[in-house]
C-alpha cells in the first residue's frame, strides 16, 4: 500500500510539472500580449507582472547576460558596452505594437 501511495504521489508531481510547463508563457506570446518589453540596457523588462512572466524574464536575462559577457570578453570591452549596443538594436528591431523602454525609463508601444 505504501508503494502505491508513493507511485501516485510521484505521478501527481510529474503531471503537475508537465502541465505547468505546458501553460508557461513563451517570449513571443509575452511580447505580443504586452507583458514584457525590450529595455535600453539590452535586457528584457516586465511590463505586466505575473509569476510566469517574472520567471520567463529572469531566465532569458540570465542567458542574455552570459552571452553578453562572453561577447565582451572576446571583444576585450566592458560588458556595459555590449549591453547598450544590443539594447539599441533590440529596440530598433522591435515590431510595431510591442513595448520598448524610452530614454526616460517609461514603457511605450512602438
Amino acid at each position: 500500500m505504501k508503494q502505491i501511495k508513493t507511485i501516485l504521489t510521484f505521478a501527481t508531481l510529474l503531471l503537475s510539472l508537465v502541465f505547468t510547463s505546458a501553460w508557461a508563457i513563451s517570449l513571443d506570446d509575452a511580447k505580443q500580449q504586452g507583458m514584457v518589453g525590450e529595455q535600453l540596457n539590452g535586457y528584457l523588462g516586465v511590463v505586466k507582472s505575473s509569476s510566469d512572466v517574472n520567471a520567463l524574464v529572469k531566465k532569458i536575462n540570465s542567458k542574455r547576460r552570459e552571452a553578453y559577457a562572453e561577447t565582451a570578453r572576446n571583444a576585450g570591452v566592458d560588458i556595459n558596452i555590449i549591453e547598450l549596443r544590443i539594447g539599441e538594436r533590440l529596440i530598433k528591431r522591435a515590431p510595431a505594437g510591442q513595448y520598448i523602454q524610452t530614454p526616460n525609463g517609461q514603457w511605450s508601444k512602438k
